[in-house]
């Protein structure tokens, strides 16, 4: 979670918990420094909210018949997925290059999955061996983003186009990472509003492929699917808790400077322009543990009221928006809002103003042999820079996090994501044809 919580419902924003905004690295500290300094973790489990939301019947409510029209473009300026609001079904999943496919495969791979993509998109069958799983279905609001690995540059002989930002991320103490569920060449988001949407997307990318690259490890998730609530409201997360309250907003005057990469005058190579950094984590939450706490003492570990998302702080007839009063105590002298309170700790000013976008999903993949759910949120976050977004609160996480205790980050991975491919492109062909 994060206070900028996961993501907000009712904005183009993401899914998450609470979160951070802008900051900088301090002057005279090497991002090389910075990394291996990161201290250790904790991470924003929150960051970006919800699905959007929609009104119940019978004020504005949105018949079911309509879910399947509504339609994403897939030739925009940013790659479709990112400030799309979130939808109710999502896949990750990343490739490995095979031995035998080096740049030019890799192109041609891009431009297949671009077509197929846009197909899908607009509601068509894919160009060749459709399977019909989705024949009888519109769009949906489908969405596919493509981003690169690190690893994806070797392999290509791209190095000299690999931007600094996309140097690995530091290891943080909380870590538990399964390497085969990590990283990965090339990293593809699938979103949709209807499960066989998305699936049909997710097999046609993967039969795209071919002999150019295998699957390295597949992800599924979900949000709370629209029309599902009464009002509009910011999703909850797997531990019941509202999630999504301080993302950015597309609206706010430095949500750009913060969340893409600039066209140009920055640090990246020019073929970044318009593109943003993903941060992937596949955090299990305790859930066991997190159940055993009473209602009062998992307020406590978030900062905010289970029932409204409300601060722990809030005045009577406040709300999930109300300012968050860092100093405000009870009759006893106690801070209301408890020092290690994760909502305190992610707040933008505890960190020197981290900015992230956060769209996750939650996933459910069963129980074990003792029967505990493996259960959690598919943490994706949206920066500029990710040492200036996820790494600064990740940091500050890891040092006294009360959520920390209930979480566990099992995978991670960090991606680079271009800009969208214009009209006649693909994805991605600045760098691979540039």
């Amino acid at each position: 979670m994060a206070d900028q919580s996961l993501s907000k419902t009712r904005t183009p924003a993401a899914p998450g918990l609470p979160a951070a905004e802008d900051t900088a690295a301090p002057a005279g500290v090497s991002r090389r420094r910075l990394l291996t300094t990161a201290g250790t973790t904790g991470l924003v489990l929150g960051a970006a909210g919800g699905a959007v939301g929609y009104a119940a019947a019978p004020s504005g409510a949105t018949p079911l018949t309509s879910l399947g029209e509504e339609r994403v473009p897939f030739h925009v300026k940013h790659q479709p997925g990112i400030t799309t609001p979130a939808q109710a079904r999502g896949h990750l999943v990343a490739f490995d290059l095979t031995a035998s496919a080096g740049r030019k495969e890799a192109a041609a791979l891009l431009r297949r999955w671009s077509d197929t993509a846009r197909r899908l998109m607009a509601g068509e069958p894919a160009a060749s061996g459709d399977t019909d799983v989705a024949r009888d279905a519109g769009p949906s609001s489908l969405t596919v983003t493509f981003g690169f690995g690190h690893s994806f540059f070797a392999r290509t002989g791209l190095e000299k186009q690999r931007p600094v930002s996309l140097d690995p991320l530091p290891d943080f103490s909380s870590d538990h990472l399964d390497k085969n569920r990590s990283n990965g060449d090339l990293w593809v988001q699938i979103g949709a509003n209807d499960a066989l949407v998305a699936f049909h997307a997710l097999r046609a990318l993967q039969k795209d492929a071919g002999s150019a690259a295998r699957v390295r490890w597949q992800m599924n998730g979900f949000n709370r699917s629209p029309g599902a609530t009464a009002h509009p409201m910011t999703v909850r997360n797997l531990m019941g808790q509202v999630d999504g309250t301080r993302n950015p907003e597309p609206t706010e005057s430095d949500f750009d400077r913060r969340i893409w990469v600039p066209e140009s005058g920055g640090s990246d190579p020019a073929w970044m322009a318009n593109g943003s950094y993903a941060v992937v984590r596949r955090i299990r939450m305790l859930l066991d543990d997190w159940e055993e706490l009473s209602a009062r003492e998992q307020e406590a570990v978030i900062g905010r009221r289970k029932s409204d998302g409300a601060p722990l702080s809030a005045p009577s007839g406040g709300g999930e928006t109300t300012e968050m009063d860092l100093e405000k105590t009870d009759a006893d002298g106690n801070l209301v809002v408890p020092i290690n309170a994760h909502a305190r700790i992610t707040r933008p000013d505890q960190n020197g103003g981290a900015a992230m976008l956060r769209r996750p999903f939650s996933y459910h993949d069963g129980f074990d042999a003792d029967g505990v759910p493996d259960a959690g949120l598919l943490f994706i976050c949206w920066q500029a820079d990710p040492l200036r977004g996820f790494v600064p609160v990740q940091r500050k996480l890891d040092r006294g996090d009360a959520l920390s205790a209930f979480i566990r980050h099992e995978a991670s991975g960090l991606f680079a994501v271009p800009g969208g491919a214009a009209e006649g492109e693909y994805v991605g062909q600045r760098l691979l044809e540039g």
